[in-house]
């Protein structure tokens, strides 16, 4: 419950704030595994996860299998991390928009589409999203909004392959830190990886061609040693400008 100057009069945000505090990055993990009920629980509470256009541009690959565990630790350069008992590679999916599209028009949660809904995944999405062989509808959509957004704002992005690429990442991470927070709350720790190599990531997880590796992210219960070193934040007045 919140008042009218905007305190909050319950405990929602403590438990939020301390469950935050909390998660740090731990770079070592023991051996207990964690229960796949865990896992999905922690999956469906990621995927909550809010998305541009609700198109959901994201997927995991979970691996538990020790062997294939074992082949990921020389991939994420040897990383302590890299020894826990699971692995998500989260995945942002550029590729897969016009696949959503559809999708959300058959698993519509009523019995009848709105009009204006069915309009937007079937003619408004596919024109902002597609950008056409080697990119050239990206390349006459950049010039059209050049041209009209003399005049008015506009959306601008995405245009490009690149800017897609972007679209689909900062969706996936909004997925991944929800992912990570869900861990936490079931008492499992977590480290998300950026440093792997992802041409030989590639070699041991059959992952979809234009799909992009954003993390890999470790999970299991701490072990010694953990946490390398205090907690370090700037100052929020050094990130935040008011008006």
């Amino acid at each position: 419950m919140t008042t009218a100057d905007g305190t909050t009069t319950d405990s929602t945000a403590a438990g939020f704030r301390a469950l935050v505090d909390g998660r740090r990055a731990v770079r070592c993990f023991t051996g207990q595994q964690v229960p796949e009920a865990v896992i999905r629980d922690c999956l469906e509470t990621a995927v909550l996860a809010p998305s541009s256009c609700n198109l959901q541009p994201w997927s995991f690959v979970v691996v538990t299998d020790p062997q294939r565990l074992e082949r990921l630790h020389p991939v994420c350069l040897g990383q302590r991390a890299a020894r826990a008992p699971l692995i998500i590679a989260v995945l942002a999916r550029p590729d897969t928009w016009k696949s959503a599209c559809q999708e959300i028009l058959q698993r519509w949660p009523a019995t009848e589409v709105p009009p204006a809904v069915e309009r937007f995944y079937t003619t408004s999405a596919p024109r902002q999203y597609n950008q056409g062989q080697l990119g050239w509808r990206g390349l006459l959509k950049r010039g059209l909004t050049y041209v009209t957004g003399l005049r008015k704002a506009v959306m601008r992005t995405p245009n490009s392959q690149g800017q897609m690429r972007l679209w689909a990442v900062k969706s996936t991470a909004l997925a991944a830190q929800n992912l990570m927070l869900a861990f936490q709350s079931h008492g499992y720790a977590t480290c998300p990886m950026e440093g792997f190599d992802e041409k030989r990531l590639r070699k041991v997880l059959p992952l979809p061609r234009q799909a992009i590796p954003i993390m890999l992210l470790a999970v299991g219960q701490p072990g010694e040693r953990a946490i390398h070193a205090p907690r370090l934040r700037f100052p929020v007045e050094q990130c935040v400008t008011w008006y």
